[in-house]
């Protein structure tokens, strides 16, 4: 059976373009696209009034919300298989759940209230923070950059410790389905302490610092550039923070991938770093969030 690609939908504007931006991946990947609605009212209200003959309010509008969502779907794309469904439970605990049985998930970046970065935090980071597949998340909503091809590029921040990554795979497939080139990039930068005024020993810090940076890059890639020989990689390493590198580079790609590691605090689950936070705020390309092991 094949994996869905999973849309939480609420009829926000952000929302919808989720469904655009979900509908295109899901014909250019050939899966099917799950539209959800999460609504708390039949947990509110009684199973007794679900059963009448009377919808409540809050049922109507998630029934319109993920129909309307549908039809949207179709209307971009006949060919995919769309299902619906409107589920009793608070949106972050529906997409977690969805999570276990999806290829990915896709949320924009806020919700009806319109407080953009605050509503990131209270839905959209806590799903990319915790979920078991990969969360993609829609930015760039003023210049309408969350379409899929437009600029044929995709990034790949590769950190610490990511051989044989999860993430590097994600970018990798990625990449292969859109006919674009991979751009892995690995930050680095020189610690204060190492710094010298001496002639002589200027740059040599840095060059060890870069050269290391250079060996992580191949050791996180090699095993999925051998999977996918087709795709143009371009490795790159840079100095500086690795926030302000993948923000500069998010400005003319379609899509940023990241991986995040599983860390195992009770109800927790899987937290964001610093990194992914901020681009998860501050991109302005689509954040794919990629769970890694280990």
């Amino acid at each position: 059976m094949e994996l869905p690609l999973v849309v939480g939908v609420d009829g926000s504007e952000p929302s919808l373009r989720a469904v655009d931006w979900a509908t295109d991946e899901a014909a250019l990947h050939g899966v099917p696209l799950r539209l959800v609605y999460a609504s708390l009212w039949e947990r509110y209200e009684g199973a007794a009034l679900a059963e009448g003959l009377d919808r409540s309010p809050e049922q109507v509008m998630a029934d319109n919300v993920v129909e309307a969502a549908a039809q949207r779907a179709h209307r971009r794309a006949p060919e995919v298989k769309v299902t619906t469904d409107v589920l009793p439970d608070d949106a972050v605990s529906v997409l977690l759940n969805e999570a276990l049985t999806a290829a990915a998930l896709v949320v924009g970046s806020r919700g009806r209230s319109g407080l953009a970065e605050l509503l990131l935090g209270s839905v959209s980071l806590k799903v990319a923070g915790r979920a078991a597949c990969p969360v993609i998340v829609l930015r760039g909503d003023q210049d309408n950059q969350a379409r899929a091809g437009t600029h044929r590029r995709v990034v790949l921040g590769v950190g610490e410790g990511s051989h044989g990554t999860a993430a590097a795979r994600f970018a990798f497939e990625e990449a292969e389905v859109r006919k674009a080139a991979l751009d892995a990039l690995r930050a680095w930068r020189c610690p204060a302490y190492e710094s010298t005024d001496a002639p002589l020993l200027e740059g040599e810090p840095a060059r060890l610092h870069e050269q290391r940076a250079a060996e992580i890059l191949e050791s996180a890639l090699s095993e999925a550039a051998a999977e996918h020989p087709t795709v143009e990689l371009r490795r790159r390493t840079a100095e500086g923070s690795v926030r302000r590198v993948l923000l500069d580079a998010s400005d003319d790609a379609d899509l940023l991938v990241v991986g995040v590691r599983r860390h195992h605090h009770g109800l927790a689950g899987l937290q964001l770093g610093r990194v992914a936070h901020t681009l998860l705020h501050h991109s302005a390309c689509p954040v794919a969030v990629v769970p890694q092991r280990g």
